[in-house]
């Protein structure tokens, strides 16, 4: 389900890219400036939020049904923002109901961001945190090595699946941690969003070896494919990116590097590429009043057991 074939570029061409330009990810003090300029400049925590509101509450209300605790599981907890709003919601749903929710998230400057929002947030009584400071592989690896068999009533994967190696096997083995009439919400970029043409086109020639694209329409080929039965939801989310057609614009820079996934894309990009991604930019986007909106709409797939 990878995009083999992103884009044009000769095997020199990718060559000369990547001893020229590096990942994102490769330094997270710069990922993590990006990342929460991503976050001030788009929608897609008040999207999440819409959808939690209005169509999450409805499918909490249906599991974990007269038990006296409910287990989560959050894959990819990041600060713990769209987390808490869930726990919300599931906490509003089964009234004095003890929660145990587990949260993985490998950077460990989120993590201890999460729990700063923890102890800054109210009406959070009967609920248990415990949080690993691991990848969802270093995840699996340890409960098969320990061959436990814990099993949760909602398991959660908010933009995470981008950063495994084996889609499928890790949907499948998120899905075998589920309890008899539990759920899997899976939430990421949306086939229909400005990403895909962006990632199709530019994938090969980027530095995203860290990174894999999948967009929600992936996800449901693989779910098809499977016999896994599941309801899938659109999310609309917008970014908005005029700063980045601003040459020297510190914000737009980053920007630019959350949307390429390439660390100082402005200064290490070969000058063809840059040009080309910049333009393809505003052509992507929707322009109004003079600023530049790219479309960021997420899928939101909820797996049933």
């Amino acid at each position: 389900m990878l995009w083999p074939n992103w884009g044009p570029g000769s095997e020199r061409e990718r060559w000369e890219t990547a001893v020229t330009m590096r990942s994102l990810f490769s330094d997270q003090s710069r990922y993590m400036e990006s990342f929460r300029l991503f976050l001030e400049n788009s929608t897609e925590h008040q999207c999440m939020l819409e959808f939690i509101e209005r169509k999450l509450s409805g499918v909490l209300s249906s599991i974990g049904n007269e038990k006296s605790t409910i287990n989560v599981l959050s894959v990819g907890g990041g600060s713990g923002e769209i987390d808490l709003q869930i726990l919300g919601k599931l906490k509003a749903n089964h009234p004095g109901v003890a929660i145990c929710n587990d949260v993985i998230e490998p950077n460990a400057e989120q993590v201890l961001s999460y729990k700063e929002r923890v102890a800054k947030t109210s009406n959070l009584e009967n609920i248990k945190f415990t949080w690993h400071t691991e990848t969802s592989s270093e995840f699996e690896s340890r409960m098969n090595t320990r061959n436990e068999i814990k099993k949760w009533d909602f398991i959660h994967m908010v933009q995470v699946l981008y950063y495994v190696s084996d889609v499928p096997a890790t949907i499948r083995f998120f899905n075998s941690l589920l309890e008899p009439g539990a759920k899997l919400l899976i939430i990421l970029v949306s086939g229909t969003s400005d990403w895909d043409r962006l990632w199709k086109k530019y994938g090969a020639r980027l530095p995203c070896e860290l990174c894999s694209y999948f967009s929600s329409a992936n996800i449901e080929e693989i779910l098809d494919g499977s016999g896994l039965k599941y309801h899938s939801y659109e999310l609309p989310s917008e970014i908005e990116i005029t700063d980045c057609f601003t040459e020297g614009n510190k914000k737009g820079e980053l920007l630019l590097d959350f949307l390429t996934e390439t660390c100082n894309f402005n200064e290490t990009a070969p000058l063809d590429l840059k040009n080309e991604i910049v333009e393809d930019l505003k052509l992507y986007s929707d322009k109004r009043d003079g600023r530049y909106f790219f479309n960021n709409n997420l899928g939101a797939i909820v797996i049933e057991s």
